[in-house]
């Protein structure tokens, strides 16, 4: 009896436990309920808002611009009227002087004829001549009602049917953004952020990445292309930073919705270089590097041994100011190693892996048959490790063993780097004899 109601209460708390779980787990979907209907209301409000404000900015662009077209058109018709009258004025003026010019001569004219005899032909004279002079026979031209402008005004209806056409194709209201966050990736003072297209209809031209850092306001650009994964750099650890993406459609100018923003930060420090070497100048934030032209030589380590197994270090070859980079020299180096060794001049060294400008690949400061092209400007040069072996290695006489990848220029290389102590994180470095080489390590 005690056994089975022994079993009987582990049954009960198995099914207890089963109901709590079970309990949590319908929360914890009720919650995702909640948020997405937050969402859905919220981005309908949003989208309200938007549409409200584009259409009220329309319709005042409108008025401005029919105001606009109509005071155009009212101050051509007043150009042409006034142009057109001022010659008919003129001519009033001429024919109005010569009617007062006729009455004057029509009063002279009875005055002599019906005047005192005895002046009678003084004054007939002087009339007659005076009639004369006037040449009563010139009249002013009259221009006929045909030859004069008539104003009207030409207003084609076709215009309200093309907006009225454009009107109603203008805008679109979306459910769903044609592209959405996928993926984020930590990077040692980065993150690398991923996204895909959702729309099979869509044919994206370009797409636009933004950030923002915590709860700032303002979105701002941090990537724009066609690529659908890029390395946000300059990302403090352990905050959190907001990222949405949009797109293009192919032949079109407007940018789609945004997608729905997401949460991304990274727990990885950077990967900076150590300062005050003579030979070598850094920027603000020490990632990238430029041989200057000291006359000292010497391998610029990284600060602490920031590169882990797993991760992917990558350099990269940057413009200096001369646009080009230094000459090569066969110790020229990057690459990882497991400890700094001050006054050494390059990673070609035991425990050691590292690629020469030249594209040649040692190990351990020997040189591998395998090749990869040459360091040159704008030149992208990861590392890629992972542990393939733990314990003692009578074979080889080594007891840890890393996988190494190396890539540049769309070649890599392959092979197994050998060591005799565990060593999961190491420093990174790069040694150039000449100046005019910049690097940056991300």
């Amino acid at each position: 009896a005690e056994a089975e109601v022994r079993l009987l209460l582990q049954e009960a708390r198995e099914s207890i436990e089963a109901a709590r779980s079970y309990r949590q787990e319908l929360e914890q979907r009720l919650r995702g309920l909640h948020q997405a209907r937050n969402q859905i209301r919220e981005s309908a409000t949003l989208t309200r808002d938007v549409l409200e404000q584009h259409f009220n900015d329309l319709k005042g662009t409108l008025k401005k611009l029919l105001d606009e077209r109509l005071m155009s058109l009212l101050q051509e018709v007043d150009a042409i009227e006034q142009e057109s009258i001022k010659p008919l004025d003129e001519c009033q003026k001429l024919i109005e002087h010569g009617v007062s010019t006729a009455d004057e001569l029509l009063r002279e004219g009875e005055s002599a004829i019906h005047g005192d005899v005895g002046q009678q032909n003084e004054k007939l004279c002087s009339f007659t001549k005076k009639a004369l002079h006037i040449q009563l026979d010139s009249l002013p031209e009259v221009p006929a009602l045909v030859d004069v402008p008539c104003l009207s005004a030409q207003l084609d209806d076709c215009l309200l049917t093309i907006l009225k056409n454009e009107i109603f194709r203008h805008g679109t209201v979306a459910s769903r953004p044609p592209v959405q966050l996928e993926e984020f990736v930590e990077k040692p003072g980065g993150i690398l952020v991923r996204w895909c297209k959702v729309d099979d209809d869509f044919i994206p031209q370009d797409y636009r990445l933004q950030y923002r850092k915590g709860t700032a306001s303002h979105f701002e650009d941090v990537y724009v292309g066609s690529e659908t994964e890029f390395i946000v750099l300059h990302i403090d650890p352990n905050v959190d930073y907001q990222f949405r993406v949009c797109a293009r459609g192919d032949g079109r100018q407007e940018w789609s919705p945004w997608s729905v923003p997401q949460i991304g930060r990274t727990t990885l420090v950077p990967h900076e270089w150590t300062a005050g070497l003579e030979g070598y100048s850094l920027s603000s934030r020490r990632n990238i590097a430029l041989r200057n032209d000291s006359q000292s030589c010497g391998v610029l380590y990284s600060k602490a041994p920031t590169y882990f197994c797993g991760q992917t270090l990558t350099f990269r070859q940057v413009l200096s100011g001369i646009e080009t980079v230094g000459q090569p020299d066969r110790r020229d180096s990057l690459g990882v190693c497991v400890e700094q060794q001050n006054g050494s001049d390059s990673l070609q060294r035991d425990k050691a892996v590292c690629v020469s400008t030249n594209g040649a690949v040692f190990v351990n400061g020997k040189e591998m048959t395998n090749q990869l092209p040459a360091v040159t400007s704008g030149s992208t040069v990861t590392f890629d490790m992972e542990v393939v072996q733990l314990g003692p290695s009578s074979n080889e006489g080594g007891s840890f063993k890393l996988r190494v990848t190396i890539s540049s220029n769309n070649r890599e290389v392959v092979f197994d780097w050998v060591l005799d102590q565990c060593c999961v994180s190491l420093y990174f470095g790069c040694s150039f004899s000449y100046p005019g080489w910049k690097v940056l390590v991300f």
